[in-house]
Order: structure tokens, then C-alpha cells, then sequence
């Protein structure tokens, strides 16, 4: 049980402590005994009842004291001081003696003796029991019942306790001075006390007449007092006012909750939420934290300086809400929602200063800052908040906004004490959110800086159709280094990447937009899959050696898994390679889900670990999911259930458009805060249609060139593409020529129209052409230049058999 859930109880619950009593008359006769006196000192009621006190006092000064109470209560209300006792083995006892003056019917007197241990007594104090404590020095209200539970004697105390006046009170019962549940209560106590002889104790909670502001709390012990035969010759009552203790005791309780209750999440809003809610209804009965907000999202803007000025205050945004009524209908702003607030308002005071506010009486009259904030002053009248205290939330000498502590149906007041509570709960919690909020901004930036590296719209061209979806980690893991791309290469083919950088943070978005930047480097060389994760795994590798040096504090990079396609429109052929990272998924135009058998590869960074390409050729219509392992493995489940969730899903929704595809198979997740990154790419592919691709195969020879231009000229026609004839007629000449002077074997001529016009010749020569730089005298080595002049770009690549040099051209004409 904690120590929240203590001060909880009802009061009557809580175990109580034991304390010596004795009473005597007026010449200083013991005429009641209790066991705990005479388990203090070892005396039985026979031995001391009957004698006089002083016999027990070891030093004659202290026993003349005792002797002579009557004139020593009279003069100063009673008596308190250390006495040594004498036990019955002999021992000196040092104890704290306190003597009570107690009035009877027709003005006699008697003392209440109470004692306790000194030496005990620091350490019980130690220990947090203020049990004897009070019985030493508070105010004690006491009551003398006689085997009845009639009233015989009483102090004066007691009447400031109850409001019930000794006349009043001598002679009766407590059910019949003030009848109800309390007194049947305590009687009921008292009863169980005479019975057994020992003393009992009860709590309750009352208004006593010097204070209608603010209900007490009382702790009552009973004690047997027994005659010179033992036999019970009464009850005594001593009850002690602990509101102060108590209040101590629930706002340290408070505040030893705080410490685990607030800060469980690197996530403000919640943060926020936890600090209202812990002051709810301990502290108030309604709070709000309002935190900065302005003018970027949530999280990222800076706080203020805590200084006064002319200085533009942010906005503030609710964090977090709680009231003793259900629904919070006090506030008339939801939690996320931007708050305004007055120039005039001591919010503004507050956040200026950085400075508590406290208004233990709420003024609502005509004139004040709620003239100026209309829905807050009705908000007020509505629900009878009275009294008010505006806490700034500071970190690192700065405002990061206010705390609200609002009461409406405890009528007591905001005092000085609490104030200092709510200080010290906000001071607790200030340092949690400013490191959420430090969190956030750095998460924030995270992402910002990883969809400034990703794609902000994916072309597949005339090859493909796509969409994709990106979901960062939840706040505890922060944002990833996954990525993905559709890049188009020449002859309307299209390259697709996704890949996953190991760890999370800013250093893993930074390495996952150099890999792809490096991706899109090595796609414009038009290397085949496998040739292209080798050179990729040498540049991680190259990174793992610059940041080998770099300080403990950053991120080493350790690797990543790539999965490297290049899909063909003219062929539907489409060839992969992996270095670690998940198969695709290949759905048919029937909806039937595969993932196909490539070699896995070693993630990059390993090195030394070739890597292999496989050449599959696609069902027409298919569509192909590439994704990262934050889709398919959650906390609770691996990755082949996820892969099973994964092909289910796809194969569910498979004729729907992309988009659609996209969203259904997001919602199959488990949780909308993943562990990791999650990453889909959905490619549908298409297929160029016969008509829109003409090729020829050429003999090796110079006729060649001519036979060349003119189906070249013929084919353009057929196309409605005349006035690229020209210079398709040089750029044609030129390859088939290069191909005739530098291979041997047969030379293939290939014309696509699509988005661009693009012009392939296929030879047997491995050697990729080399523009030269000719001198002014030369007759040879300026066709590629010229090529570069006539086209929009050109390049080769190596095929089986030789390699392809490719001209693109723009389709549509350039307007002058």
C-alpha cells in the first residue's frame, strides 16, 4: 500500500500508539492506573493506586512538584516537563511527564498524568509517528467516563474541540450531548476498552466552533483506568486535534506519489495529463496545465524567458485536465486545443514573471482581468470556482507554461501551504516535461529531417503505379532509418528500393538520406542489382570507418538491409537482389500472394559477402509490396506471423486502387504506435504495348547504317513523331555506327516511345563508349558530343552478350 493510498483511509482505521496515563487528586493520590503505565514502570494498580505519586519520583524536587500540581495547574493551565521515575528493578527512568488539569461537577479538580519515554520518543519521531509527540505538546481535549460512559471529569480543551460547555457535558453520555454516528462510534469504542482493560484508538473528522472554514481532523485514544483492585473504574478520552499532521502526512504523500506517477512517457500531452490528475482531488478540485504551442507544432517551439518585457508570449495549448466531475465541465477548452488568454490575465502575469499567483477568494466582480475573458468568467459562475492558484512551469530558467488549481465545491480557500504543495508538484513535474519536450523537439526534427530525405512524390513513369506508406516508431524508440524509393532509369525501366538503417534518431536519418542519395548516384550507372548493393555495402563501410573515430556520445552507424529491384515495362521482367532485407510480396491479377525464394545476402556494412541477383518475370497486372520489418514483427509477435497478416491483407483488398491497399494494410498493425518504423511501398506494374516498341536487327557492315536510318524515319512516322527525324537520323547513324567500328558481332537497333523517345543499339563490345575531346584538326571523336547536344540524356549499360548504348529524346516538340 503506498503512502497515498494511507492517507486515503478513513481516519478510524489507522493503528494508533499506546501511552502511559495516570489520574490523580488534588494532593497528588494516584486514583487511576492503566497497563501501559505499569508496563512502563512495572507497578500494578494495587501497588500505586491509593499512594501518592511523589513515591515514584526519584528526585525530592520533582516529588514536591508532583505533590503541589493543584497550585501549579491553577497558575499555568498544567504542567510539562522530563521527571526521573524510579522502576521497580531499580532502573531511572527519564520520561516526559505532562499534567492535564481536569474540572469535575461543583468545581473540583483532578490531574491526568501522561508519560512517555524521552528517550523513545525522538525515535518515534524520527520514524514520522507524531503520536506522542502530540500527546506532549499539543492541545489535548479530555474526558473522564465513569464505567457507564457518563461524563466525570473533562479540561478545558475539549469544549474548543466540540462547542459542548462542561455543565453541559458532567453526568451524560456522549450520544445524548451530541447524538449521531460518531458518538455511537465512539462509544462502541469505549465499551471494547472497559472489556479488555487496554486502550484503543479512533479518528474522525469534525467542524469545530473556532473554525467553520475548514473541517478538522481528531485522533481520540481511550484508556482504561483501573482502581487499587484493577477492576475498571473508568474510561479516559484524550482526543487531539492532527490536521496540521494529517495535511502534512497526505501532501507528503502527494509528493512521494509524484515522483512515480508523473514522467512515465517521453510524451508531453500525457505528462501533462499525469501532473493534473495527481493534483485531483488531493490539491483542488479542478487543474489544468496549459504548456507553449505557438507558432510551430506542439513540442518544438522554445520556452520563454522567465524575465519581464514587451516580448510576444506563445500560445499555450492544454496538456492536461482533471476535475472531481465527470467530464471536466468546468473547462470550456479540450485537452490539445490552443487556450487564449487575456493580456489583463494573471496568466500573462505569470508567464511573464514566472511568478505563482494566488487568489484565495476568486474576485468575479464587474472591472477585474475576467471582463476580458468571457468564456472563462462564465465557465467560473457556472461551477462556483472560488478560489485559485496559477503555478509556472519552469525549466532551465524558463517558462514552459502554467499549471491551473481551481476549487469549487471545497469551500476552503487556497492558503500560503498550498501554494507551496502545488510548487513543489509542478517543480517535480517541470523537469519531466521539459524532457519530453526536449524529446519531442528532437524527435520532431528527426522526422522533419527523414521526409525531407524521402521522396515527397514517388514517379514510377509509364512502368509503374505506386504509393507508399510511412509510420514512425512510437516516442519510446523515436524515428527510424527506413526508406524507400522509386527512381526511373532509362528505356522506361524503374528501379525500387526500400531499405532500413540499423538504430533510431537523428544520426539514423541522416545515414539513411546519404544511402540514398548513393542509391540514386549508382542508379544513374545503370548497374544491375547485385553490382549496385556491392558498391552501396562499400560505401557503408566507408561510413563505419568515419564514424569509427567519432566520440562516444553519437551514434556509430552498424549497418543497414537493402532490397535493390529494376523492373523492364517492355519484358515484365523484373530482377532483385537483397543484402538482408525481407522478400517482396507479388500479387496476381487473381489476388494470390508469394513472396519469392531470393538469396537473402548479408546486410551492408558486412563486407567480403557477394551479393546475388535473381530474374523473375511478372504475371501481367501484378502488383509487388516491398516493406520494412517494422510492418511484419511487433513486440508480441514474430515476423512470419507478420508476414502471414502481411499476404492476408494484400490478398483481401487486391483489386482495390493502391491507395486504398495502402490504408487496409496500415490498419491490420497491432498497435498504432509501433516498436519500429513501418514502411510500404505498393508498385502495380504495366506492361508497354507492342506497338509502342520497334526494333530491328542489323547486319555488320556499313549498309548497315543507311538501312538503320530509314526504318528509323519510317517507324517515327508511323508514331506522328516527324519532327524528331532528324536528328534521330544522326543519333542512329552515329550508334550503329560506333557499333560497327568497335565490335565484331551483331548489332540490334530498338526505338521506344513512351514518356521520352528513346533510341537503344545493342553490340557485342564490353567496352562502354567514352566521349572524347577532340582537337580542332581532328576528322574523328565528336559524335557523342554531339549526341550529348541533340538529346536530353544518354548513357550505356552492360547486358548479357555486350552492352546497350541508349539516346533519350524528348517525345513533344520545343515550343520557340
Amino acid at each position: 500500500m503506498t503512502d497515498l493510498d494511507q492517507a486515503a483511509l478513513p481516519l478510524g482505521l489507522r493503528k494508533v500508539s499506546d501511552a502511559a496515563i495516570a489520574m490523580i487528586d488534588e494532593q497528588g493520590t494516584v486514583v487511576g492506573w492503566t497497563q501501559a503505565a505499569q508496563r512502563l514502570v512495572n507497578y500494578s494498580a494495587g501497588e500505586v493506586v491509593g499512594q501518592s505519586i511523589a513515591g515514584l519520583m526519584t528526585s525530592p524536587r520533582y516529588a514536591m512538584q508532583a505533590s503541589s500540581f493543584a497550585e501549579q495547574c491553577r497558575a499555568g493551565g498544567g504542567w510539562s516537563g522530563t521527571v526521573a521515575v524510579r522502576h521497580r528493578d531499580g532502573r531511572t527512568l527519564n520520561l516526559s511527564l505532562r499534567i492535564s488539569l481536569l474540572r469535575g461537577p461543583h468545581g473540583a479538580l483532578r490531574g491526568l498524568v501522561s508519560v512517555t519515554n524521552a528517550g523513545a520518543l525522538s525515535a518515534t519521531a524520527t520514524n514520522g509517528s507524531l503520536r506522542e509527540s502530540l500527546l506532549t505538546h499539543a492541545p489535548m481535549g479530555i474526558v473522564v467516563y465513569d464505567p457507564q460512559l457518563r461524563c466525570t471529569w473533562t479540561n478545558d480543551v475539549m469544549e474548543h474541540f466540540d462547542g459542548v460547555p462542561h455543565d453541559r457535558r458532567f453526568g451524560r453520555r456522549g450520544v445524548d450531548v451530541k447524538p449521531g454516528f460518531e458518538a455511537e462510534a465512539l462509544e462502541v469504542v469505549m465499551r471494547q476498552v472497559l472489556r479488555s482493560g487496554t486502550s484503543a484508538g479512533h479518528e474522525f473528522r469534525g467542524w469545530p466552533p473556532t473554525d467553520r472554514r475548514r473541517e478538522h481532523a481528531y485522533s481520540v485514544s481511550f484508556f482504561c483506568l483501573q482502581d487499587v483492585s484493577g477492576e475498571a473504574l473508568g474510561v479516559c478520552s484524550i482526543a487531539v486535534d492532527v490536521t496540521g499532521s494529517q495535511r502534512v502526512r497526505e501532501r507528503l504523500a502527494v509528493l512521494s506519489e509524484a515522483s512515480t506517477r508523473i514522467g512515465s512517457t517521453l510524451d508531453v500531452i500525457q505528462t501533462g495529463q499525469e501532473l493534473a490528475d495527481l493534483a485531483v482531488p488531493v490539491l483542488a478540485d479542478y487543474a489544468t496545465v496549459d504548456l507553449a504551442a505557438e507558432p510551430i507544432p506542439f513540442g518544438v517551439q522554445l520556452p520563454v524567458d522567465a524575465s519581464p518585457g514587451g516580448e510576444r508570449l506563445p500560445a499555450l495549448r492544454r496538456a492536461g485536465l482533471a476535475s472531481i466531475h465527470r467530464g471536466t465541465p468546468e473547462s470550456p477548452w479540450a485537452r490539445a486545443e490552443k487556450i487564449p488568454f487575456a493580456p489583463t490575465s494573471p496568466i500573462t502575469k505569470v508567464m511573464r514573471t514566472g511568478r505563482s499567483h494566488l487568489e484565495p477568494v476568486l474576485d468575479t466582480s464587474a472591472g477585474t482581468w475576467l471582463d476580458r475573458d468571457p468564456a472563462r468568467a462564465r465557465s467560473i459562475r457556472e461551477n462556483g470556482m472560488h478560489s485559485l492558484m496559477i503555478v509556472p512551469i519552469r525549466a532551465r530558467r524558463s517558462v514552459l507554461g502554467v499549471a491551473v488549481f481551481v476549487r469549487t465545491k471545497d469551500p476552503v480557500p487556497f492558503q500560503e501551504d498550498d501554494l507551496l504543495l502545488a510548487e513543489e508538484l509542478v517543480t517535480r513535474a517541470a523537469l519531466c516535461l521539459d524532457n519530453a519536450r526536449q524529446y519531442a523537439c528532437e524527435r520532431t526534427a528527426a522526422l522533419a529531417l527523414q521526409r525531407h530525405l524521402l521522396p515527397s512524390r514517388l514517379k514510377g513513369g509509364v512502368a509503374v503505379d505506386v504509393a507508399s506508406r510511412y509510420l514512425p516508431a512510437d516516442t519510446d524508440a523515436g524515428v527510424g532509418g527506413d526508406w524507400f524509393d522509386v527512381i526511373e532509369l532509362s528505356c522506361g525501366r524503374v528501379a525500387l528500393v526500400v531499405g532500413d538503417v540499423v538504430g533510431h534518431g537523428i544520426n539514423a536519418a541522416v545515414t539513411m538520406g546519404r544511402l540514398r542519395t548513393a542509391v540514386h548516384t549508382l542508379a544513374d550507372l545503370d548497374l544491375p542489382p547485385d553490382e549496385l548493393l556491392t558498391h552501396l555495402d562499400d560505401t557503408v563501410l566507408r561510413l563505419i570507418e568515419e564514424d569509427s573515430g567519432a566520440s562516444e556520445k553519437e551514434t556509430v552507424v552498424l549497418g543497414a538491409t537493402c532490397l535493390y529491384a529494376v523492373y523492364d515495362p517492355i519484358t515484365r521482367r523484373c530482377t532483385m537482389a537483397r543484402a538482408g532485407h525481407l522478400p517482396p510480396a507479388i500479387i496476381d491479377a487473381k489476388g494470390q500472394v508469394s513472396f519469392p525464394d531470393l538469396p537473402t545476402g548479408a546486410p551492408l556494412g558486412v563486407g567480403l559477402v557477394p551479393f546475388e541477383a535473381v530474374e523473375l518475370e511478372l504475371p501481367e497486372g501484378s502488383m509487388l509490396a516491398f516493406y520494412t520489418d517494422g510492418l511484419v514483427e511487433t513486440r508480441d509477435d514474430d515476423i512470419d506471423v507478420g508476414i502471414h497478416r502481411l499476404g492476408a491483407a494484400l490478398a483481401a483488398h487486391a483489386g482495390r486502387s493502391l491507395e486504398d491497399i495502402s490504408s487496409s494494410v496500415i490498419k491490420t498493425l497491432p498497435t498504432e504506435t509501433p516498436a519500429d518504423d513501418v514502411t510500404l511501398l505498393l508498385v502495380r506494374i504495366s506492361t508497354f504495348s507492342p506497338n509502342r516498341v520497334a526494333d530491328w536487327d542489323l547486319p555488320h557492315e556499313p549498309s548497315a547504317v543507311r538501312t538503320a536510318r530509314l526504318m528509323a524515319d519510317r517507324q517515327l512516322s508511323k508514331w506522328g513523331l516527324e519532327h524528331l527525324m532528324a536528328t534521330t537520323e544522326l543519333i542512329v547513324s552515329e550508334l550503329v555506327t560506333n557499333a560497327i567500328r568497335h565490335s565484331t558481332g551483331p548489332i540490334h537497333l530498338r526505338l521506344i516511345e513512351h514518356q521520352a523517345l528513346t533510341c537503344e543499339v545493342f553490340d557485342t563490345s564490353p567496352s562502354p563508349p567514352r566521349p572524347h575531346h577532340s582537337q580542332s584538326n581532328d576528322e574523328n571523336g565528336r559524335g557523342l558530343f554531339l549526341i550529348s547536344q541533340l538529346s536530353r540524356r544518354w548513357g550505356s549499360r552492360a547486358v548479357t552478350g555486350g552492352k546497350l548504348v541508349w539516346v533519350e529524346q524528348a517525345s513533344a516538340p520545343v515550343a520557340m
